[in-house]
């Protein structure tokens, strides 16, 4: 509400989206107050954040888009001969060892991307713990378990 009062948040100005303790159901109540204080002038009031529930006119996919997009960058950055030779790493995603810091949404789709292109995913590092298989993971497993425990 206080974003909203100083001009810190609306579909022109500052769109927000969500973030380390947020989810979908949060960025639909801070639209829904957002609307409350401004429908009746701002005809886009509900573009004032993203991130919201899709029965509340969020978007299928919001949810794993950034993951996705860092997963790829880091193919098209495994495919680029330049990058490759310059770091001394062998092309392609396949085989790559890797560790991922932070399991919430980015660093989940992150990893289940990598996972699928053949990387393994031996190290995930949460901010009250840390977990390392040189075999790597299945990172839906690790989801699950960390969801339930």
């Amino acid at each position: 509400m206080e974003l909203a009062k100083k001009g810190f948040i609306g579909p022109q100005c500052d769109v927000l989206g969500p973030d380390m303790g947020t989810n979908d159901q949060i960025m639909t109540w801070i639209c829904d107050t957002y609307e409350y204080l401004y429908a009746e002038k701002e005809i886009n009031a509900k573009g004032c954040v993203t991130g919201k529930l899709k029965s509340q006119d969020g978007i299928s996919g919001r949810t794993e888009s950034t993951g996705l997009g860092v997963y790829l960058v880091l193919r098209e950055l495994l495919n680029d001969d330049n990058f490759c030779d310059a770091y001394d790493v062998g092309q392609g995603i396949r085989g790559k060892k890797i560790i991922v810091q932070g399991y919430g949404n980015v660093g989940y789709y992150f990893a289940k991307y990598c996972h699928k292109a053949g990387a393994k995913i031996v190290g995930i590092i949460e901010r009250d713990a840390a977990i390392y298989n040189p075999g790597g993971f299945d990172p839906d497993d690790v989801k699950l378990y960390l969801n339930k425990n």
